[in-house]
């Protein structure tokens, strides 16, 4: 089969350029295939961004939240524990004219096109069905179009698990591998976009205009995926292994390869939790618009806008986070912003005792949503190339399968645990809708879970290697690991950007505790008599001690600096600049919100919020000491287990940049 994707001309700028495999590609063909997979993921992102329109369409039914756990998050992860690990399985074993991730795309392609139809159109089924059925004539008409659109969901599930199983695992076979992360960070914008577009044109008519909607989207996606799947062309691939080939091998066998090699190692299986523990947290997700819109007042129409604007931002940090991505290495991206989320998760428990007007919400959560932009996409794109440099790429679907299996498995258990504890706040807070403000609980435990992994997987990376000498663990190769088709070094510690980083945080607390100062004289001026002596005599004490901590952990980081670059072997060890250094800018750039945010509440006499935002305050800032130390922790030095490098093992220091 010929796999060149461009017309060989005489012309000397059309000559191959690149390569993937046995494709070759011309700067032309390069573009040509970004824009088409770019194009495919827009339809993508648009047909799973439905499921919002459903969620609110099951809200206006009446649907309880067992149902809607159930509908949106229990079956379609059933459905991907057993589907999704035997599609990706095959789609590595398969050889076809069409390569052996297209052919799954391709032939699904009007079935989940039938199935979104389908749901689109259930509140007009309903009438029909009770006609034909007898036994359900008598049946509330809305419970019959919840069972309905449970049915049709399920069914554009199980097509979508093929499509979902092997589009991103097309990334990994046709793109050069020079190229990945810049595709990545593409591929997060083109979907930013594709988000966004839906955030603010088509989510304010979610209640109104479900069967239109997600008609649309059908229709789009059935044509846009099938241009897709005719323009991009996959290369040969080398024969799978002999037994599947010869297909003498069992099926028993096959799962027993399929377990064997998937969890064969340390990394890989911490690597699988983390995003088990991750995706567990989302679970309560579905939640989320009720709260925005039932507890914080807000309206379809400003959820979109806010959801959209905070896209449009992500847009603008899209590229730019992609390269950091490849320059820090994703693995440590993920593991500092994962720790990171651990230790700042609880901020959330300030709305269970809070409640601002839906306006005022809304600029604070805008205010909030671009500050922490960067860091949020940051740790968005580092997700897949993490995975692309981690796993052997020889059986990448494999592994991504097994991890999407093991991640659906803990989703369905999560689905589960979550529906008790639903209903358990449901009897806490009578029956009222205020148990939203309880479900951030969920996907903070969880994220402490998985940030434990990540540090597990940090340190297991380090002793395979790390940055210099790591390669994907294979005990069923001869060698032991499988060789990268290309090593990609991330830029060493910059002592300067780490003590930088650290001065940042430390003048921030100063400023804080500085506009504190003057807070507490504006309280006495408006008579908020019992704010102003909590914030004098409990809060600024603590505050100053939390300052002097900060003092020296910074001194801390900089001797272990100097011992480093003297080849000393510290206890601690020295943070990577690079995620450090962007939470420390993004706490400067929080000062405005939290200056508005404290002045208004002064003006409209709100005591006991001022004081719950302090508390906030407080703990935040202790938080984040905590996770600076944590950090220091997980770069301590290790002993590599490659005998030809068998020394304790810490990031190297950029030889300029030792005097601090």
């Amino acid at each position: 089969m010929d796999s060149t994707p461009t017309l060989e001309l005489e012309n000397p700028r059309l000559t191959p350029l690149y390569k993937c495999g046995t494709l070759t590609y011309t700067r032309a063909g390069l573009i040509a295939i970004f824009a088409w997979l770019l194009w495919g993921d827009f339809c993508f992102t648009l047909m799973e961004s439905v499921n919002s329109v459903i969620q609110v369409n099951l809200k206006n039914l009446n649907a309880s939240d067992g149902a809607m756990e159930i509908i949106l998050v229990t079956l379609p992860n059933i459905l991907n524990t057993t589907i999704c690990p035997w599609v990706s399985f095959k789609s590595d074993r398969h050889r076809s004219k069409r390569g052996r991730r297209i052919p799954f795309i391709l032939y699904t392609l009007p079935f989940i096109t039938l199935s979104l139809v389908l749901i689109g159109c259930s509140r007009d089924i309903t009438p029909w069905i009770q006609h034909v059925l007898p036994a359900i004539r008598a049946a509330n008409p809305n419970a019959v179009t919840v069972v309905l659109i449970g049915i049709f969901c399920t069914m554009f599930a199980f097509f979508d698990m093929f499509v979902g199983s092997v589009f991103y695992y097309l990334f990994n076979d046709v793109v050069p591998p020079q190229f990945l992360g810049r595709f990545i960070g593409l591929f997060r914008l083109v979907g930013t976009g594709a988000g966004a577009f839906y955030q603010f044109f088509i989510f304010k008519y979610a209640d109104t205009h479900m069967r239109e909607i997600i008609g649309g989207v059908a229709i789009l996606y059935f044509l846009g995926m099938l241009v897709v799947c005719l323009k991009v062309k996959e290369g040969d691939y080398p024969p799978p292994p002999p037994n599947d080939a010869q297909g003498r091998r069992s099926s028993i066998s096959s799962v027993i390869a399929f377990f064997r090699q998937s969890f064969s190692a340390r990394l890989y299986v911490y690597i699988f939790l983390t995003s088990t523990f991750t995706t567990m947290g989302y679970v309560t997700g579905i939640y989320g618009i009720f709260f925005s819109c039932g507890e914080m007042g807000l309206t379809l129409d400003q959820l979109g806008k806010l959801n959209g604007i905070g896209m449009m931002a992500a847009l603008a940090a899209t590229y730019f986070t992609a390269i950091f991505v490849d320059r820090w290495h994703a693995l440590r991206v993920a593991s500092y912003t994962a720790i990171t989320a651990a230790v700042t998760g609880m901020a959330a428990w300030i709305w269970i005792f809070v409640t601002l007007p839906g306006k005022v919400y809304f600029w604070l959560a805008l205010g909030g949503s671009l500050v922490t932009v960067f860091s949020r996409v940051l740790a968005d794109a580092a997700s897949i190339p993490m995975c692309m440099r981690l796993f052997p790429k020889s059986l990448y679907g494999q592994f991504s399968a097994a991890q999407a299996g093991l991640r659906s498995a803990g989703n369905i258990v999560a689905s589960f645990l979550v529906i008790g504890l639903m209903f358990g706040l449901r009897e806490l807070c009578d029956g009222s809708d205020y148990v939203y403000r309880f479900v951030f609980l969920w996907p903070w435990i969880l994220n402490c879970g998985g940030a434990v992994f990540y540090y597990l997987a940090y340190r297991e990376w380090r002793r395979l290697g790390g940055d210099q000498h790591y390669k994907p663990p294979a005990p069923w190769l001869p060698e032991g690991v499988e060789e990268e088709a290309q090593t990609v070094v991330s830029v060493p510690t910059r002592p300067r950007l780490v003590m930088l980083s650290m001065w940042l945080g430390l003048f921030a607390a100063v400023l804080s505790a500085m506009l504190v100062v003057v807070f507490i004289f504006l309280m006495e001026r408006h008579h908020l008599f019992q704010a102003h002596h909590w914030y004098l005599w409990i809060f600024m004490p603590i505050k100053l001690m939390l300052v002097a901590i900060t003092v020296w952990q910074v001194y801390a980081v900089r001797n272990d600096i100097r011992d480093t670059a003297r080849g000393l072997t510290t206890r601690l060890g020295v943070p990577h600049h690079g995620v450090l250094l962007v939470y420390a800018v993004q706490g400067l750039f929080y000062f405005p919100i939290f200056w508005l945010q404290t002045i208004w509440m002064i003006e409209v006499d709100m005591q006991e919020e001022l004081i719950l935002f302090g508390i906030a305050n407080l703990v935040a800032m202790a938080m984040g000491i905590l996770g600076i130390q944590i950090i220091r922790w997980m770069e301590s030095p290790v002993t590599t287990h490659n005998p030809d490098h068998a020394i304790p093992q810490r990031h190297p220091l950029e030889p300029m940049h030792v005097t601090t």
